[in-house]
């Protein structure tokens, strides 16, 4: 990766090169940048790194990364039960916690169906999500997965498992379309053929 920086630098920039947006050339900037600011960025980091390893784990009931368990979420009173969102990853969950429109509960799946990646059903935190359906309390699945070919293939998964439910589970997708902001010429034709299908 670096001739002659010595393996310890190497194996630095190798484990920063498998990060997700770091490829070999940020993975080098990002390890000097750490080697040159050993006191201030290095050792706090290696510190914070090894707290988190100590002390986050996955959430038994919905499965985000949290340092209880059950999670803060799961865990409060005045959430209702009722509703689950369905996300992909931790991320999502945190973007919808800071608007702060939803008050129900949430269910991390932990990746998406991709025959590409080889990802299947039971690789991902699908069983949990039928499991608490299961427990009668839930009335509404509101998928907030990506609008790709993944995530809406997992969706329809996810709806074809819950189908023998019958009806009294509703199945809800949030709304796609022009955003908050947008100008329609800036849009892609999906995009602008969804929001008209999707008007109200």
């Amino acid at each position: 990766m670096a001739s002659g920086a010595g393996p310890e630098i190497e194996r630095l920039m190798a484990l920063l090169s498998k990060l997700p947006g770091l490829g070999p050339r940020s993975a080098r900037r990002a390890a000097l940048a750490l080697l040159k600011r050993r006191d201030q960025l290095l050792i706090p980091l290696t510190h914070a790194m090894q707290d988190a390893a100590d002390k986050v784990e996955t959430c038994t009931v919905c499965g985000r990364l949290s340092t209880q368990n059950p999670c803060p979420t799961c865990a409060d009173p005045m959430r209702d039960d009722a509703m689950i969102c369905v996300v992909e990853e931790d991320s999502a969950l945190w973007a919808m916690e800071r608007v702060g429109a939803f008050t129900g509960q949430y269910h991390v799946l932990g990746g998406l169906l991709s025959a590409l990646d080889g990802v299947r059903p039971e690789d991902l935190r699908l069983d949990g999500l039928i499991q608490r359906v299961k427990s009668g309390r839930v009335r509404e699945i509101i998928m907030a997965l990506p609008a790709t070919v993944e995530g809406q293939t997992t969706a329809h998964y996810i709806a074809d498992r819950l189908k023998s439910f019958g009806n009294q589970i509703a199945i809800t997708h949030l709304a796609r379309g022009v955003p908050v902001g947008g100008e329609l010429d800036w849009l892609d034709d999906g995009t602008i053929a969804h929001a008209f299908k999707s008007r109200r």
